[in-house]
């Protein structure tokens, strides 16, 4: 779509008290409460950003928010558009911005309801980053919320440094994927754990063992490692602890209030467990994307989906992707 184009579609779509195309669901349950909606336009506030959203992708918070697994973190009303990854166009934003209209971007939205599988997405500049020429729209989709988490799980809860030793549990899934990298762009010696047909790809993102789940319990370990990050979430801080090299790091990607019982009781002692909750950050996803740049962040695609088949979509990251992202596509 040209520049024209693009400003006349923007302005019939906001337009006071008209509507855009979304995938939105109106009660908890499974992913059959999926279904595509005329849903209002969001407002675009000063400082923020208005996203023509081409692709997207799916995360495991968003099937739990889905079923109602975290309805006490989010207790407003329906009905609900999903989504926090997007890649797009600025189609709006503020005239002292850093960004322009046309501008190719990805972000992490903050919104805590989400909203990324609709034409138009809002987030503040903050938020986003620019997407280079080098990287297209499906891999930008993928990165935002599972490349953030791992690297703030790694840099700022691990506080990882070069020569450590890492383990990943879940290192063939989104995060997982994206955490053995940035480990091994730390100069870690990092340890991998998925499943068995799993093994080649997680070396071929640069682990330097691997853990077949199913044959080794990593708490019965002879190793040490000065980070372990559930990224599974099917760890337990007190197994883990075993494994714990001194002044070690325990993550895990599973929030609930054990695990943060897990962070207050932990902190003070030699070895800590912390549940993690990623923030939006453009910087953080500038360093992702810089990352990429030099080689040393892949972006592996599992499948992709039209936004009309979200449904089917959220059922394959339910139900255990082989390995990378599952993206849509608008």
């Amino acid at each position: 779509m040209n520049q024209n184009a693009r400003e006349d579609n923007l302005t019939r779509s906001t337009s006071s008290g008209l509507t855009m195309r979304a995938v939105q669901y109106d009660q908890y349950g499974d992913a059959d409460v999926l279904h595509a909606a005329e849903h209002p336009v969001p407002q675009r506030l000063r400082g923020h950003l208005m996203i023509e959203v081409l692709a997207s992708s799916v995360n495991p918070i968003d099937y739990r928010f889905r079923r109602g697994d975290m309805k006490g973190l989010i207790p407003f009303g329906f009905p609900r558009v999903p989504g926090y990854d997007v890649a797009g166009i600025v189609v709006e934003t503020d005239s002292e911005s850093s960004f322009a209209f046309g501008d190719r971007v990805m972000a992490f939205l903050d919104q805590t309801r989400g909203g990324a599988l609709a034409d138009y997405a809002v987030c503040a500049d903050s938020v986003a980053a620019r997407i280079p020429d080098s990287m297209s729209m499906q891999h930008a989709a993928a990165i935002p919320l599972a490349g953030t988490t791992a690297l703030q799980s790694l840099r700022d809860h691990g506080k990882i440094k070069s020569g450590q030793s890492v383990l990943i549990n879940g290192a063939s899934g989104g995060v997982g994927m994206f955490a053995v990298q940035i480990a091994k762009s730390y100069g870690c010696h990092v340890d991998a754990i998925a499943s068995n047909h799993n093994r080649e790809f997680c070396l071929s993102l640069g682990a330097d063992h691997f853990y077949d789940y199913e044959e080794d319990d990593f708490t019965k370990s002879d190793e040490r490692w000065d980070i372990v990050f559930d990224v599974s979430g099917k760890a337990h801080y007190l197994e883990a602890r075993a494994v714990l090299k001194d002044r070690g790091h325990f993550i895990s990607t599973e929030p609930s209030m054990k695990g943060l019982l897990m962070t207050i009781l932990t902190w003070p002692l030699s070895k800590s467990g912390q549940i993690m909750l990623a923030n939006p950050s453009g910087d953080d996803l500038r360093e992702l994307i810089r990352l990429y740049g030099v080689g040393k962040l892949k972006v592996t695609i599992d499948s992709t989906f039209p936004f009309e088949k979200a449904a089917e979509a959220h059922r394959r990251v339910e139900s255990g992707v082989d390995h990378g992202k599952v993206v849509l596509i608008n």
